[in-house]
C-alpha cells in the first residue's frame, strides 16, 4: 500500500473538496436519505423476492428464477447497461428431510437437525455410532485416530460472548463448521455434528457450508442450540453405556449448472472505464426465505442506482449494481467478477459489499486500511454521516464476493458496509430468515448510508 502518497492524497484533494463543498455534499446526502425513506422501494421489492420466488440455493429453480425477474427488475429502472455475467455454479440438494436422534441407554430422542451445505449422504440405512465431543477442531490431532476412529465427532464449540461485534465471534467458531467433518474424517470419524453457529438458544439448526478439501468425504449436520447443550448434559453423565447417535442424510451432489451474475450500471460522466461497485449474493440457503442472507443486500445495492435515478445524480464514475451468484456454497460469482474485470481491463475504484443483514446501518469498514488512512477518512467524511447514525469508519474485511477483486486490482478500496451485528446470527442459515424479520425503516437507512459512500467516493474520490 502507498501509504504516504495515499494519505497525503486523501487529505489534500479529498479534505480541501469537503472543506469547499461540505454544504453541498450534505444537502445531497439529506435527499438521498430523503427519498430512500419516503419513496424507498428496497422494501416491496424483498418482499416480491422472498414471498414469490423464495429460496434461491446455487443450481436451483429458486436461483434461475431469481435471476430472470433480478434483470427485469433492473431493466424496468431504464439503468444504462443491465446484463447477465455467466457463472458455473455447484448444484447441491439436500433430499429428503434429515433425522437425528440421541441414543442414551433406552431412550431415543428426536433432534432438530439440518445437514451442512455440500456433505455428503449417509448410507441408506443412516449410520448409529458412540459419540465424542470436541471443542476444537485441534483436538482431533491430540486425540488421535485411536480416539476418533469409528465415532461421530461432536463439535461443540459455542460463540465467544465476550466478542462485542457478533461476527468476530461467528468467524472463530467457523472452522468446526467449515474444515471440521474433512478434519474429522481423515482421523476415521464416520460422521460429524456441529453445533449451530449462533449464541440464540433455540431450536432452530443453522447449515451453512462444509468443505472437505482433499480429506474423505463424511456425513455433517449443524444441531440446535439446545439439542447440542442437551447432548452434551448427556456426555457428560457418564453413565454404564455410550450415548450414541442415529443420524441419516439425503444429500447429492449434482453437475454444476450455468448461471449468472445479474448486473446494472449507471455510466459516468467523466471516467467511461472507472467503476464503483456495490453488491451483494443472490443466492440463499434452501431452508428459508434468504430475507437478511442476502435479499438484503441485493435490493439494498440496486436501491442505490434508483436512488441515483430518481434524484437526477449523474455520477462521474461507472456506478453498478452486482448481485453476485453462489457466495454460499463456491463463491464462484465472486471469482467471475473478477477475472471478467480484469480481461475487459477495468480500473475499480472502490467496490462495496453489503452481506450482513438489513439491519441498523452503523458504519462501514475498510479493508488493508491504515491507523493513518482511517484518521483522514473519519476526519472528513465522519460529521457527514453522524446525523444518520452510520459514522463508524473502521478497520475491517470488505466481503467474500468482492475479495477476488484485492488480487486482480490491488489498488481497490474493498469495503463492508456493517449493520448492527446483535440480531443477524439469531435466523442466519435458518428457517426463520424470513421477509417478516426485516425491519423497512432499517432497510431503507441502510440503502441510503451506502448510496451516500457511494456519492462521497465519487466525487471526491478514494484510493488505496
Amino acid at each position: 500500500m502507498k501509504l504516504k502518497a495515499t494519505v497525503l492524497s486523501l487529505m489534500a484533494g479529498v479534505g480541501l473538496s469537503i472543506s469547499a463543498h461540505g454544504q453541498t455534499d450534505s444537502v445531497m446526502m439529506r435527499k438521498i436519505f430523503d427519498e430512500a425513506l419516503v419513496n424507498g422501494q428496497c422494501y416491496e421489492n424483498l418482499r416480491y423476492l422472498c414471498k414469490k420466488i423464495g429460496s434461491r440455493l446455487s443450481g436451483s429453480t429458486g436461483a434461475q428464477k431469481s435471476v430472470e425477474w433480478s434483470k427485469k427488475l433492473m431493466d424496468g429502472y431504464g439503468f444504462d447497461r443491465v446484463y447477465l455475467q455467466e457463472v458455473m455454479v455447484p448444484h447441491w440438494e439436500r433430499g429428503a428431510k434429515e433425522q437425528g436422534i440421541i441414543i442414551s441407554g433406552n431412550t431415543r430422542t428426536p433432534v432438530a437437525l439440518a445437514a451442512l451445505g455440500m456433505s455428503v449422504a449417509t448410507p441408506k440405512a443412516g449410520i448409529t455410532a458412540e459419540v465424542i465431543e470436541l471443542q476444537s477442531v485441534q483436538e482431533l490431532q491430540t486425540l488421535g485416530e485411536a480416539k476418533i476412529k469409528g465415532k461421530i465427532v461432536f463439535f461443540n464449540r459455542p460463540f465467544d460472548e465476550r466478542f462485542i461485534e457478533a461476527g468476530s465471534a461467528y468467524g472463530t467458531a467457523g472452522d468446526q463448521r467449515n474444515v471440521g467433518p474433512g478434519m474429522a474424517a481423515k482421523y476415521g470419524a464416520v460422521a460429524v455434528i456441529v453445533r449451530s453457529l449462533t449464541s440464540a438458544l433455540d431450536n432452530y439448526p443453522h447449515t451453512g457450508g462444509t468443505n472437505y478439501g482433499t480429506n474423505p468425504k463424511i456425513a455433517a449436520a449443524a444441531l440446535s442450540t439446545v439439542t447440542a447443550n442437551k447432548l452434551s448434559s448427556l456426555l457428560k453423565q457418564k453413565g454404564s453405556s455410550p450415548v450414541k447417535f442415529f443420524l441419516k442424510t439425503n444429500c447429492q451432489m449434482l453437475p454444476d449448472v450455468l448461471s449468472y451474475n445479474v448486473i446494472g450500471e449507471i455510466k459516468g460522466t467523466e471516467n467511461n472505464n472507472k467503476y464503483i461497485s456495490v453488491g451483494g449474493h443472490l443466492d440463499s440457503w434452501d431452508l428459508a426465505e434468504g430475507a437478511h442472507d442476502d435479499g438484503t443486500g441485493v435490493m439494498q445495492s440496486v436501491e442505490v442506482l434508483r436512488i441515483f435515478k430518481a434524484l437526477g445524480y449523474k455520477p462521474k464514475n461507472n456506478v453498478r449494481a452486482v448481485f453476485f451468484m453462489n457466495e454460499e456454497n463456491g463463491h464462484k460469482g465472486g471469482i467471475k467478477y473478477a477475472e471478467q474485470a480484469l480481461k475487459d481491463k477495468e480500473e475499480h475504484i472502490a467496490a462495496i459489499e453489503t452481506d450482513e443483514g438489513g439491519f441498523t446501518p452503523r458504519g462501514f469498514s475498510f479493508e488493508r486500511a491504515t491507523p493513518a488512512f482511517l484518521n483522514a477518512v473519519n476526519q472528513q467524511w465522519k460529521k457527514l454521516f453522524e446525523p444518520y447514525e452510520a459514522d463508524r469508519m473502521v478497520a475491517g474485511g470488505g466481503g467474500t464476493d468482492i475479495g477476488p477483486l484485492r488480487e486482480t486490482h490491488p489498488n481497490i478500496a474493498l469495503i463492508g458496509f456493517r449493520p448492527d451485528s446483535q440480531r443477524y446470527f439469531d435466523i442466519h442459515h435458518t428457517p426463520n430468515d424470513v421477509f417478516e424479520n426485516v425491519n423497512k425503516r432499517e432497510l431503507e437507512l441502510g440503502a441510503a448510508s451506502i448510496a451516500s459512500l457511494i456519492y462521497l467516493i465519487d466525487q471526491h474520490g478514494l484510493n488505496f
